[in-house]
């Protein structure tokens, strides 16, 4: 579905300001919870320790990944999105890829009109590696409370 330029504005916003408070800023490379470099925005792709980035060279990274995270959310998702449900799919697909975002549940309940069901199963992306961070945790209750905004 092709979204306006006030939609996307309004789910982007979003999308932004959750991401970047989860990912946090470092323009240094570091090791992530699971022992991932990452850099800026939570940025894994490419990234080697030592690496360092400017605040502009984060903010487009951020900006190309969003926007790879709502391609994805457009292929697996056919259920008419809200910009806070939207926004919450971005935050989760930037986090855990397409692939995931595709083939899980989450998008089949969606998918099937089962918006409740749906939101829900947000809360079980909360591991890495098979390890539960309270930080995921954290970042799924808040996309799952986003994801039900609307919802009746």
């Amino acid at each position: 579905m092709a979204l306006t330029n006030k939609q996307r504005a309004s789910w982007c916003a979003i999308a932004v300001t959750m991401v970047g408070g989860f990912e946090g800023l470092r323009q240094a490379a570091y090791l992530d919870p699971v022992g991932i470099p990452t850099i800026c925005f939570g940025e894994t792709k490419g990234v080697r320790l030592g690496q360092r980035a400017t605040l502009a060279q984060c903010d487009a990274m951020l900006a190309d990944s969003l926007a790879i995270a709502n391609g994805a959310v457009d292929t697996c998702i056919r259920a008419p999105l809200p910009d806070y449900r939207r926004a919450a799919l971005v935050s989760f697909a930037y986090n855990v890829g397409q692939t995931s975002l595709c083939g899980s549940t989450l998008a089949r309940k969606l998918n099937a009109g089962d918006v409740h069901g749906g939101c829900d199963e947000l809360l079980r992306w909360d591991k890495a590696k098979g390890v539960r961070l309270p930080g995921l945790t954290k970042r799924r209750q808040a996309e799952r409370n986003m994801c039900l905004v609307g919802a009746t």
